[in-house]
């Protein structure tokens, strides 16, 4: 669970290791870079090499010299309207040949949003649930309530408007929260619907090549009768096969469903906070072994610091992206 924090800057030995994606041979079209071709009205994603995840305080001049092909970024520098990315930096960042994805959590009201009212905790709508006890500031919501929806859509709208490629949707796994109150296969299937809702608003405004990638959750794929897979571009999962430092426990559930995605010819991009950035050799070994991994089931790795805080691009020259192309 990935969040950006109001206020603050926030919310991988030396051979070059390729990632395990083919890359679809295809020739650009004079004046149009190689992010935005389209495969079957969608963006091709197939031939991306590396991603990175950036929510406090992006660069897009960094992002767009960085030599990644896909960067998850927030919508603003530190949450607020008033330091929202413009349109021209995004398209700065597509120019670049970066597909620049939006982070926005679908699952948590977050108070440092434009959306959020002072007045709510005293006098709270009516699908607004508690505080997440391990997050100040973020609220539990019930995803499927109108109004909550109708503020989603407003937010999708200022993303579209901004030119993003597409959406990081966070926070998916919020069913599992309401799953004792309501029974977890209506609040998955109700998530599942949010998520294609979604899908049908923001491609009917942007076009068919918008990017949709739910952010852990992928248990939904337990509840899904085939369309939430056929509609998304692809997963995300984090801690995956690192919790921290140390193993993780979710392992061989999360990669079970994750393989359903790839065998579907969708991008899976995963992110392990497994850098403690001493560069040492234990810290070097653990990233290896992280990224080798992810590749060998056909995953997008993303090797982050430890602190969670994704407030920088985790370079490591010959194993995760150089700083300049």
């Amino acid at each position: 669970m990935a969040h950006l924090l109001s206020g603050s800057i926030e919310h991988n030995f030396p051979k070059i290791v390729q990632q395990n994606v083919t890359p679809t041979t295809q020739t650009t079209p004079k004046g149009e870079d190689s992010s935005q071709i389209q495969v079957k009205g969608r963006l091709n994603l197939s031939s991306v090499r590396g991603w990175a995840y950036w929510l406090q305080n992006a660069s897009p001049e960094v992002i767009a010299r960085s030599g990644f092909e896909l960067v998850v970024m927030d919508y603003s520098r530190d949450g607020s309207d008033e330091r929202a990315y413009t349109r021209e930096e995004i398209e700065m960042i597509k120019r670049a040949g970066v597909i620049p994805i939006a982070y926005i959590s679908i699952g948590e009201a977050e108070n440092y949003r434009f959306y959020w009212k002072d007045g709510w905790k005293e006098n709270s709508p009516g699908w607004l649930g508690p505080e997440n006890p391990d997050w100040e500031g973020n609220y539990a919501v019930k995803y499927w309530e109108e109004g909550w929806k109708q503020i989603i859509f407003k937010y999708l709208d200022k993303i579209i408007a901004q030119g993003f490629s597409g959406v990081y949707l966070d926070k998916v796994d919020e069913y599992w929260f309401w799953a004792e109150k309501y029974g977890e296969s209506w609040t998955a299937r109700q998530m599942i619907e949010f998520i294609l809702e979604i899908a049908n608003y923001t491609r009917s405004k942007a076009g068919p090549s918008f990017i949709i990638i739910p952010q852990n959750g992928e248990y939904l794929l337990e509840y899904d009768n085939g369309t939430l897979l056929e509609t998304v571009s692809g997963w995300a999962s984090e801690d995956v096969f690192y919790d921290g430092l140390g193993s993780s426990p979710w392992t061989g559930e999360k990669v079970s469903l994750l393989d359903r995605v790839v065998k579907a010819g969708k991008v899976v991009l995963v992110v392990d906070y497994v850098d403690d950035g001493t560069r040492g050799e234990e810290d070097l070994v653990r990233i290896l072994d992280f990224i080798e991994k992810a590749q060998d089931r056909g995953y997008l790795p993303y090797a982050a610091f430890e602190d969670r805080e994704l407030d920088r691009l985790d370079v490591i020259p010959g194993i995760q992206l150089p700083t300049e192309k």
